[in-house]
């Protein structure tokens, strides 16, 4: 105990601390020699045990959760990271007791205002905060508070902080669907096509029946039974050249052509071109750099409906039994060597390929 106690107090004493600060930036330097995951994600798991394991009150457990959130943002955007992902409040928590579920809302507030206190952080590395989820369920005082700090922080740009809240993947899957379903549900802009199949049909008829109407006028001279024939065959001919439409009148072969068969009908989008591409445009997270490390905490190996559309075949998942309050670079450090290791082994395995194809060709070419 006592042991204990004097090791607490020396990491705690200034000039520990100045030298754990140098020897954090000297890690982070070395980290960002290597590839950096452009997108992480959290699940923060573990401030009640921590809470209860500690015998402190559960409230003062979320409040050291936030702390190495913030620990844990400074570390990702200082080595490189420019989007984070954490799962801050499922939809699934909406079925617990209203007490619970108020407090809950209620201790959201707090961490969004300490949140905002730590404008510094955010406009250091320019973060800008995005709240992902159903805001139709979120309090109307609550929703204002969001409002406030996603308005603040808009004009950061250099990275992004993705606030789940409230929030779950089958939801997120559900309303980029119906989505989707609207949009392809409008009908397309009419486009006018000048050499549409009626267009020439018309044209072509047109045509023909003045060069009718023109041999009927040149023999109008000639025997009345010689210019029947002649507009006999006339009018044959023009039924053999468009046997699905009725003989017509030479002389309205000078008048205009009803076009009311150029009138298109809606078009509407080939659902057929809906792809995982047109689905990814749909989801909270269109237009952001592929989800390539999920992190949870406390043990629990599970993703609890958190990315799982994010969650591609390049997506590295690693759980943790450390809890959320106790996670920081020390934890955090390890996975990213390793996931820095294997980026590096796959590069080394695609070089090996394209070698290997690359001397087969020269080969077969030689």
């Amino acid at each position: 105990m006592h042991l204990s106690q004097l090791r607490r107090w020396i990491l705690q004493s200034p000039p520990a601390e100045w030298a754990l600060q140098q020897l954090r930036e000297l890690l982070i330097g070395a980290l960002r020699q290597g590839p950096i995951p452009q997108h992480v994600a959290f699940v923060m798991d573990g401030n009640r045990r921590f809470a209860k394991s500690h015998r402190i009150e559960t409230v003062e457990g979320h409040n050291l959760g936030f702390e190495a959130l913030a620990r844990v943002l400074e570390v990702c955007y200082k080595s490189g990271v420019k989007v984070v992902t954490v799962y801050a409040f499922s939809i699934e928590n909406f079925k617990r007791s209203k007490y619970e579920v108020d407090g809950l809302m209620d201790m959201a507030k707090v961490k969004l205002a300490q949140l905002l206190q730590h404008g510094d952080l955010l406009d250091r590395y320019g973060v800008s905060i995005r709240v992902l989820g159903q805001r139709e369920l979120i309090k109307p005082d609550l929703l204002a508070d969001i409002e406030r700090a996603t308005s603040m922080t808009s004009r950061n740009g250099d990275a992004i902080l993705n606030v789940c809240f409230p929030y779950t993947s089958r939801d997120e899957i559900t309303t980029a669907m119906r989505s989707t379903v609207t949009d392809y549900s409008k009908p397309l802009p009419v486009q006018q096509r000048t050499f549409s199949e009626a267009h020439i049909k018309h044209t072509l008829r047109s045509r023909h029946l003045t060069v009718a109407a023109e041999r009927i006028r040149e023999r109008s001279r000639s025997p009345s039974s010689r210019g029947a024939s002649d507009v006999e065959d006339s009018t044959s001919s023009s039924t053999t050249l468009y046997p699905d439409s009725p003989p017509e009148d030479p002389s309205m072969s000078g008048k205009g052509i009803d076009s009311s068969d150029d009138a298109n009908p809606d078009l509407y989008p080939d659902p057929e071109s809906i792809t995982s591409k047109v689905l990814n445009d749909h989801m909270y997270t269109a237009g952001l750099p592929p989800l390539e490390l999920l992190i949870r905490t406390s043990g629990v190996e599970r993703l609890s409906d958190f990315m799982l559309w994010q969650s591609h075949e390049n997506t590295e998942i690693v759980f943790l039994k450390c809890l959320w309050p106790e996670f920081d670079l020390w934890q955090f450090l390890p996975v990213l060597v390793e996931w820095q290791w294997r980026r590096k082994k796959e590069k080394e395995q695609e070089r090996g390929v394209r070698s290997v194809g690359g001397s087969v060709i020269k080969t077969k070419a030689s």
